[in-house]
């Protein structure tokens, strides 16, 4: 409390508050006064709420503003209040440097001139000042309560003066005790001057009601801060404002508001002049000086007429001494202490020299050394009056922030905002930030834009740089409800196919282990649509049992996501631990996804080891597909020359899987970021579209929506269809007509019709061959009633009734391998509609050898995608 009281009762209290009551007039002036207190008091209902959410440490205003609202405000807003407490030194110790040249101008002692011996003694004030609080905290605390004495005594030596009978000198400079007369003349404005306006005095005054939080800028220091800054916080802002209250009253109600000084202007019997003025009821006549606005005294006119008015003057000079140098003192120590803070939370780059703390207190020594250069810079303004203004905008810029934290935090609802003062109202607080502002702007708008334009700034930096810090914000808590709230709003929304998006579920492993996969998604989602990579841990229950590393904490470890913000992909994550790989994505495809907000696609890697695997793991894999087409999922399957499992090379073991398996060992060290082939940018090359059957145009979408990217832009979309030579030209331009109408820009549309021929012999030896490490043992040997239960048993195996009946696509697939060998050899990419075996009537084993004969030694890689037949393309309206 007396921290905060010493702060509040600086310089504007003794030097100016009497000055602004005579431009303002009482009444005016207890606005101005109400109006200050009404903000910093709901400023400090709401640093109390906020103080007392939590423990509160070292920082204050910025600890306080940034803990709530996260980094991006509360940088941005440290930053400006540690140098507005900077300014503040300035502002306080210009007052105590006015004082002292004007005792010394009324003894005859001057230095230089006026305005220079005011920087003269107010830079070697602030020299001292840093002197004492670089001593260390407890030499400031024993000066701060000497001050708060020597403040009380000159506040009780002025009350006294008021009710002693005014001697001729004091009258001879405007103060004639009570009268009624007086207080009515001066309850009414008489502005004065350039700063002759209400928001005018009320800029100069509202610096004087901002100390109110020196005692949450020392939180680290106090004992139990979360009940010392309500209570010393409120009561010190009660006590202050009555104090404002009773010096503007009693002051205005005693001493008129011009008066020359003189002892000779008495108003004599025998004048029949005009008499201007109050004091012509007393006797006194100072119409020679209203007239030609050469008054030296009165409240108007003599900034020191609280020292006048005083029983004993001295004790009103050492009040001003107190005022001045407790409230420099604190803002001495309180600009470094936040400036500390800010700097050790490396929100900012070239900041963190100042952070360094020394001795057992953990001074910030550098930190006081550039408040001292800052405030000293601010003295060679040497006038109070172009000071304050400057402070106001930036301390109601602070006070905006905190009540708008104490607003936000809530109105997010967050079971974390469980402040134990209560008192305190949320609306309140919004409306004070909006006060706080329109202030701003009434005062000096152009300090108003300098001081947004800085918080933007650094709004903007916070953003783009997103600093690994996470305080538990109320801006987070925000994004928690908006997201929350728009997911449960899309329920009431029909899907239409105008706004299909695929949204993809992407079998990557652990996503560092199939990087060329993630980037290659990224490419068609970002910005657009959903993206979640997953993970099956595969484990047996004896293994369950015996692991070192728990299952669930290698499908669920932090370490992913973290690969995918380094990497810049914004994709979900999502890991499961099943029995098997195919349960494991079973459960993917049927869980993932929230609301609206789920998968549509399928997304994984080709199994590069088909023909080597077991027979079962190549059923398994065909498996997944059937599970996503049942599921009325889309499937894409990638298909790279060198493969796309990486994890080999981070020496991790590997299950069977898709495109190898997936890792089950956990790494401390964070996962390589390995260079993909789709992070690059592309040249000018050509993605060839292979449109062999219409599945509601899936297989289109994708190449255009790869196209939009930059890295992707310089490559040609060629479309490919199959077609007869005798309609070749008429199909390529109903196929030209149709893209037009989709308006997906692809101008290059080739009709093959060469598709359907047979293929090399050569190439159906080879397919022949790795089919027969699958096909059923017809041998004569074995019975031929035993042959349906043994296929029942491995329904993997291929029997010749199964070749015989898909004997035709099998050819299909060999020959279109063919053809993209002859058509694609260069292209950056291809894209080619997958086939599909039914279940039941192709075995996985030879729909597997299918995809491998139609994609094997090409080059480019091989997207092969399949849409559930849901028209994804529209050229209607609606």
């Amino acid at each position: 409390m007396i921290r905060c009281m010493l702060n509040i009762w600086g310089v504007i209290l003794f030097l100016r508050l009497p000055w602004i009551t005579a431009q303002a007039g009482i009444g005016l002036t207890w606005v101005i006064i109400l109006l200050s207190s009404c903000i910093t008091g709901i400023t400090g209902l709401s640093t109390s709420a906020i103080a007392t959410n939590g423990k509160v440490k070292g920082g204050g205003t910025y600890f306080l503003i940034s803990r709530s609202l996260g980094p991006e405000l509360g940088g941005s807003i440290g930053l400006i209040f540690a140098f507005a407490n900077a300014v503040a030194v300035a502002m306080h110790t210009v007052g105590f440097a006015e004082t002292v040249r004007d005792l010394m101008s009324e003894n005859g002692a001057v230095m230089v001139d006026r305005t220079n011996d005011i920087r003269i003694i107010g830079i070697i004030t602030v020299t001292c000042l840093l002197g004492i609080s670089m001593a260390g905290m407890a030499w400031e605390s024993k000066a701060q309560i000497l001050f708060f004495l020597v403040i009380m005594v000159s506040f009780a030596s002025y009350i006294v003066g008021t009710i002693i009978p005014a001697s001729p000198e004091k009258q001879a400079k405007g103060f004639f005790s009570y009268k009624a007369e007086i207080f009515a003349a001066n309850f009414v404005p008489n502005w004065q001057g350039p700063d002759g306006s209400f928001f005018g005095m009320f800029s100069i005054f509202f610096p004087s009601a901002t100390g109110i939080l020196a005692g949450a800028n020392i939180s680290g220091d106090l004992k139990n801060p979360t009940v010392a800054i309500p209570r010393g916080t409120m009561m010190a802002i009660f006590w202050t404002t009555m104090s404002y209250l009773i010096i503007s009253a009693t002051i205005g109600s005693c001493v008129v508001r011009d008066a020359s000084g003189g002892l000779n202007d008495t108003l004599l019997p025998s004048s029949s002049g005009v008499c201007l003025g109050e004091a012509c009821q007393y006797g006194w006549d100072f119409t020679e000086c209203i007239t030609n606005k050469t008054c030296t005294y009165g409240i108007s006119n003599y900034y020191q007429s609280m020292s006048m008015v005083s029983a004993f003057a001295p004790l009103i000079t050492a009040g001003i001494f107190g005022a001045t140098l407790s409230s420099a003192l604190a803002c001495l120590v309180s600009a470094p202490k936040v400036f500390q803070c800010l700097c050790k939370d490396k929100l900012y780059p070239f900041i963190g020299f100042f952070g360094k703390g020394y001795g057992k207190n953990n001074e910030p020594l550098r930190g006081y050394l550039l408040t001292y250069i800052i405030a000293s810079c601010f003295i060679l303004i040497a006038e109070l009056n172009t000071i304050a203004p400057i402070i106001s905008n930036f301390f109601l810029c602070s006070y905006a922030l905190i009540n708008f934290s104490c607003f936000h935090a809530s109105i997010t609802n967050s079971p974390g905002w469980r402040p134990s003062f209560r008192f305190y109202s949320k609306w309140l607080s919004l409306l004070c930030a909006v006060c706080s502002v329109i202030i701003m702007f009434l005062l000096t708008w152009w300090a108003a834009l300098i001081a947004f334009g800085v918080v933007f700034v650094l709004l903007g930096y916070t953003l783009y740089k997103k600093p690994a810090v996470n305080w538990g914000s109320s801006v987070q808590a925000s994004s928690y409800n908006i997201a929350l709230n728009q997911c449960v709003g899309l329920n009431h929304v029909e899907d239409h196919v105008k706004n299909y998006r695929p949204q993809c579920l992407v079998l990557t492993g652990p996503p560092s282990s199939r990087p060329a996969l993630v980037d290659l998604v990224a490419c068609f989602t970002k910005g657009l649509s959903l993206m979640m990579c997953c993970n099956v841990v595969t484990v047996s229950p004896t293994q369950h049992a015996h692991t070192y590393t728990p299952p669930m904490e290698k499908a669920s470890s932090d370490r992913h996501v973290t690969w995918l913000n380094q990497r810049k992909v914004r994709s979900f994550y999502r890991g499961v631990v099943a029995t098997d790989l195919g349960s494991g994505v079973n459960m993917l495809l049927q869980a993932a996804g929230l609301g609206r907000i789920r998968p549509n696609v399928l997304l994984m890697g080709f199994k590069k080891d088909c023909r080597s695997d077991t027979p079962q793991a190549a059923y398994n894999y065909i498996g997944i597909l059937h599970d996503a087409f049942d599921l009325q999922y889309g499937v894409c399957i990638l298909r790279m020359k060198e493969g796309l499992d990486v994890s080999h090379t981070c020496q991790s073991h590997v299950n069977p899987g898709y495109d190898g398996g997936q890792e089950t060992s956990i790494s401390i060290e964070p996962e390589p970021q390995t260079s993909t082939v789709f992070q690059k940018k592309q040249e000018k090359k050509t993605i060839d579209v292979y449109w062999l059957s219409d599945d509601g145009g899936l297989t289109l979408l994708l190449p255009y929506l790869l196209t939009r990217r930059k890295r992707w832009a310089r490559c040609k979309v060629r479309v490919f269809v199959g077609g007869e030579t005798a309609k070749k030209e008429q199909q390529r331009e109903e196929v030209l007509a149709l893209i037009k109408k989709f308006r997906l820009g692809f101008h290059d549309v080739e009709v093959l019709t060469d598709i359907y021929q047979n293929p090399k012999p050569e190439n159906v030896r080879h397919f022949e061959n790795i089919v027969g490490r699958f096909r059923l043992d017809t041998s004569p040997k074995q019975d031929s009633d035993s042959e349906p239960p043994r296929q029942q048993e491995e329904p993997w195996m291929i029997t010749d009734q199964d070749l015989e009946r898909n004997q035709a696509k099998s050819l299909r697939q060999i020959r279109l391998n063919e053809v993209l060998q002859d058509y694609s050899r260069d292209a950056a990419l291809i894209i080619i509609t997958m086939p599909v075996g039914r279940r039941g009537v192709c075995p996985n084993t030879l729909y597997l050898l299918w995809l491998d004969a139609l994609s094997r030694d090409l080059r480019p890689p091989v997207l092969m995608v399949r849409g559930n037949h849901e028209n994804v393309l529209t050229f209607y309206c609606q």
